[in-house]
């Protein structure tokens, strides 16, 4: 199972989000601090669930964060995390990549 896989895994299974969206942004990182050659490094997730309902950004974030303490601490060295709800992302701007339902 690939790191990204372990990731929408782990997300799915704790926040059963209505969008999640994991993109491996590793090449954009190479020769930088915490960059391995094969990848699977640095990952953008944006995420909407129900379960952020009433949750400041950041109770959001830890929350994400400890969702993913052994993906974090054994391969990832930097997660660029968007949390919503689903009506926050409904009030949001249409200006967003392919979004992958789960």
């Amino acid at each position: 199972m690939t790191v990204a896989e372990r990731i929408r895994h782990k997300l799915t299974q704790a926040f059963a989000p209505v969008r999640l969206d994991i993109i491996d942004e590793s090449h954009r990182h190479a020769g930088h601090a915490g960059a391995r050659p094969e990848g699977e490094t640095h990952f953008s997730v944006e995420i909407v669930s129900d379960a952020f309902a009433g949750r400041s950004r950041v109770e959001r974030q830890r929350l994400v964060y400890a969702t993913l303490a052994d993906e974090l601490r054994e391969r990832v060295h930097a997660l660029a995390l968007k949390t919503l709800t689903p009506e926050e992302d409904r009030a949001e701007p249409r200006q967003r990549r392919v979004s992958s339902p789960v």
